[in-house]
């Protein structure tokens, strides 16, 4: 199916449901974003990036880099050579030392959100499939699961890496659902980050926000949340159909 024929596809499905709204769509599939939201990779982001851009003239404070939070990391860099062009390294060098820094850091002290492994048990208990939707690359993706063991929890994993488009474009939450056998619309999203609400939103899933601080635009998600820990059988009802929303 080409990008034309799936968004024609999207299109038609989301006017049906104008027609009809008292549709409603069992949950069949759950995603998670990972940076933010499953593991608090944040400070090693801001870590990585504050040693390796000073060896091309930047100097970053942690604000500079919480505001490309949920950015994909090559266009954090391209931002950055856009905003001070330096000489002497690539894009993609400087790309790498990042990641690199960062799975170093991961390694040694990553550590897992609250309320991980209780709603993991949750959707376990559920028989819900799994996946993980990541601005981040199968290389970060794959050394925060195995520090965590948590591999073989998440069958699907998918990276904004192989996507022309990072977040907020929908393309990594489209494709994700379509490697889950799932209609997007069947979908209910976790994420940390506005970019990714809006990527979750942009392609028709119910989406939980877990922002680190709170704020009016994360409005746009169906519930917002301090935690992991928040999420009730109380909210899943209302997203699964047994109750409203």
């Amino acid at each position: 199916m080409t990008c034309r024929e799936k968004i024609r596809q999207l299109h038609n499905s989301t006017i049906r449901q104008l027609i009809n709204p008292s549709t409603r769509h069992t949950m069949k599939a759950i995603i998670f974003d990972m940076d933010g939201l499953l593991i608090d990779s944040e400070p090693h982001w801001h870590e990585a990036q504050m040693r390796v851009f000073p060896t091309v003239g930047i100097h970053l404070t942690v604000k500079d880099c919480q505001d490309t939070t949920g950015v994909r990391i090559d266009d954090v860099v391209r931002l950055r050579y856009e905003q001070k062009p330096w000489t002497g390294k690539s894009l993609e060098t400087v790309e790498r030392e990042i990641v690199d820094e960062l799975i170093v850091l991961m390694r040694e002290k990553l550590v897992e959100k609250p309320g991980v492994r209780e709603i993991l048990a949750f959707f376990e208990i559920k028989k819900l499939p799994l996946a993980v939707a990541s601005s981040s690359s199968y290389r970060i993706i794959d050394a925060a699961l195995e520090k965590m063991n948590l591999r073989d929890t998440f069958p699907i994993i998918h990276s904004a890496e192989v996507e022309k488009y990072a977040k907020p474009h929908p393309a990594v939450y489209i494709h994700t659902a379509e490697k889950m056998g799932v209609e997007p619309i069947d979908c209910l999203a976790f994420e940390d980050s506005l970019p990714g609400v809006i990527a979750a939103k942009a392609a028709r899933m119910k989406v939980v926000a877990i922002p680190e601080v709170a704020r009016p635009q994360f409005a746009v998600a169906d519930v917002q949340l301090g935690s992991l820990l928040e999420f009730t059988e109380e909210i899943w009802l209302k997203f699964s159909g047994q109750s409203k929303v």
